[in-house]
């Protein structure tokens, strides 16, 4: 069985990417429960994205983007 935890890098790139988010959220005035709907999601998954606790699709992406040696940003 294939080990799907996530390694310390990945880890690290998550919590720096949840705190961006949640950097931009708080400039804009906006609340967690009033930003999550906005995205259809419900908010504890956008508490967990900005905590750095889920995002397997966002490494998904990223290791997709190493592979094929562009920039993660290309695919937006």
């Amino acid at each position: 069985m294939k080990d799907y935890s996530k390694s310390p890098e990945e880890k690290q790139f998550l919590k720096e990417m949840g705190k961006k988010i949640q950097i931009a959220r708080k400039a804009k005035g906006i609340y967690l429960r009033d930003l999550a709907p906005l995205c259809n999601i419900h908010y504890s998954n956008l508490s967990m994205i900005e905590n750095g606790k889920y995002g397997s699709l966002i490494l998904t992406l990223k290791t997709i983007a190493e592979k094929l040696d562009v920039d993660v940003k290309d695919f937006l």
